[in-house]
């Protein structure tokens, strides 16, 4: 199997958490909001697709739908590179990206299918990432990054009942198994469910 160890488990050796719980998330959210708009738009894209941090910077122009609210991803996790799924995406978060890149009149350009959201270094996207993470109060631990976003969103996924095998397409694994991870979390974001035990 080609998913590394981490990808396929929710808590590490020493049973910490590896995703960011909903209260985090939400105040992960909070924080990206006071920031530079380029800078919380792709953060918000990895919150809202699921997407690796190196899908995220792989994303042009051309490949947001305005019509559709989605975006194409390239599986990088792929061994063949030419590999891409269709996410959707939060209407006010498209709106947004509208805005802030001017996408209409940027995918009529010439260049659209190479010009990128954010021409940066994985280097420098980890860390707008972290420093939102720390500028949000959410604690040190190996939650704190990129992957900590991307398992928050198949957790958060399968709290609102998205199928998994649709989870499995949106998330870009290879195995079903990998995705299945997300049914078995614990912790707060369980409570609801255990909520309708007692009721």
């Amino acid at each position: 199997m080609a998913h590394s160890t981490s990808e396929m488990r929710l808590f590490d050796k020493e049973g910490r958490r590896l995703y960011l719980n909903q209260e985090e998330r939400s105040a992960f959210l909070d924080a990206a909001a006071e920031c530079d708009p380029i800078q919380r738009a792709f953060v918000e894209l990895m919150v809202y697709s699921g997407c690796r941090i190196s899908e995220a910077l792989a994303v042009p122009v051309s490949r947001i739908d305005l019509s559709e609210n989605t975006v194409t991803l390239k599986t990088l996790k792929k061994r063949r590179g030419d590999v891409y799924r269709s996410v959707p995406l939060p209407p006010d978060y498209v709106d947004s990206l509208q805005r802030t890149f001017s996408l209409r009149k940027a995918q009529k350009r010439k260049n659209a299918h190479e010009a990128l959201l954010f021409p940066w270094s994985r280097r420098h996207g980890w860390k707008i990432t972290t420093d939102i993470m720390e500028a949000a109060d959410i604690a040190d631990g190996p939650h704190r990054c990129p992957k900590g976003l991307r398992h928050a969103y198949g957790i958060h996924a399968t709290l609102k009942g998205i199928p998994v095998t649709q989870l499995q397409k949106w998330m870009g694994h290879a195995q079903l198994s990998t995705t299945s991870i997300y049914l078995d979390f614990q912790g707060e974001e369980a409570a609801d469910l255990a909520a309708r035990m007692w009721d």
